[in-house]
């Protein structure tokens, strides 16, 4: 028997991709998708490029609509998940937005506002939390599931394991993120004209006011980092999908290049969706395009006395869609890789 699931919010970027990959999930059938402003089209209105993949029209979005599937994907901007999900009855909810990520109240009103939800388990399954054991774990069996942002999961997959291994000082952490337009959602790519976009990379929310700070900042120190602290700078850059973390951090004394590299391969040697790079090999976004990879490549500026790890993610699949199903997977006893595949496509 099939896993019935909804996805509220499916005419934007992130549903439209959970529209992909679920077409192709050998467990799951996709009964119900609901909008806002596109209710009444067809799926392959607004999404083109699932035309005859999915036969379906967006409904509006209520819990009447919602409850009673076996899975609901929320993917809705922040503020509305939160709400809507507290009158939805289904043995799994997964939020691909932010209302359920942050255990800490101030954290929410310091830089979302507005109504706190409550935390839900989180939904990174190779975050290291200490004493050998991963985010996994939590995630088995879980009936309310966070997807973490993507910008997060790219600077914390980049920098865990040396935190969680003790070999750098996670108070001293820099990550730059190149950022492709299709991160900032649907709604907001048409208010940046194509002069904006074209040949120009235009950093924003500069200065530790990017929402997505207490985030990375709860996940190291779950991964065992102290006092932590980082200066996160995110740039949009003119390719439609894509994200890629350059995270530098202080090592600490007498730890050689061999230390860090060990601690990266370590961490991920049996992690299906996680590729450690070769020594002087560097990862791009292009390697990654649809696929719920990360590639991370990691060395040690010695002059400078930092590691410097870099990650590249799709940020529609490794950063929203491809988590969800994963986490999804793992709570309902799947494979994780049911769906996924470890390949992407060609750019």
């Amino acid at each position: 028997m099939s896993v019935s699931v909804a996805i509220a919010g499916a005419s934007g970027y992130a549903g439209g991709e959970l529209l992909r990959l679920l077409t192709g999930h050998p467990e799951f059938e996709v009964k119900t998708v609901t909008a806002n402003q596109n209710v009444g089209l067809t799926v392959e209105a607004v999404h083109p490029h699932l035309r005859g993949a999915v036969e379906l029209q967006f409904v509006e979005t209520t819990p009447e609509v919602l409850s009673g599937h076996d899975v609901v994907f929320f993917a809705m901007p922040h503020g509305q998940s939160g709400q809507l999900s507290s009158q939805v009855s289904a043995a799994l909810s997964v939020d691909c937005g932010a209302d359920h990520r942050l255990v800490s109240e101030h954290d929410w009103s310091r830089f979302y506002g507005g109504e706190y939800f409550g935390a839900w388990t989180y939904g990174l399954p190779e975050l290291p939390i200490g004493e050998g054991q991963k985010q996994r774990q939590a995630i088995r069996n879980a009936t309310q599931i966070a997807v973490p942002g993507c910008n997060v999961t790219a600077v914390t997959l980049a920098i865990a394991p040396a935190i969680n291994a003790g070999l750098v000082d996670s108070s001293d952490v820099v990550a730059n993120l190149a950022v492709g337009t299709s991160g900032a959602g649907r709604s907001s790519k048409s208010e940046l004209s194509a002069s904006e976009i074209l040949g120009s990379a235009r950093a924003y929310s500069v200065g530790g006011i990017h929402r997505h700070i207490p985030e990375i900042l709860q996940n190291f120190q779950l991964a065992g980092g102290k006092n932590s602290s980082i200066s996160f700078t995110p740039v949009l850059v003119p390719m439609s999908r894509g994200i890629l973390a350059v995270v530098s951090a202080r090592v600490r004394p007498n730890i050689s290049f061999q230390n860090l590299r060990d601690a990266w391969l370590e961490c991920y040697e049996t992690e299906a969706f996680i590729n450690v790079l070769g020594d002087g090999v560097v990862p791009s976004t292009s390697e990654v395009l649809g696929s719920n990879s990360a590639n991370i490549a990691v060395t040690l500026d010695a002059d400078a006395g930092r590691v410097i790890a870099i990650c590249a993610i799709d940020n529609l699949v490794k950063g929203t869609a491809g988590a969800a199903i994963q986490s999804t997977n793992i709570a309902l006893g799947f494979s994780e890789q049911t769906g996924l595949g470890t390949v992407g496509v060609a750019p």
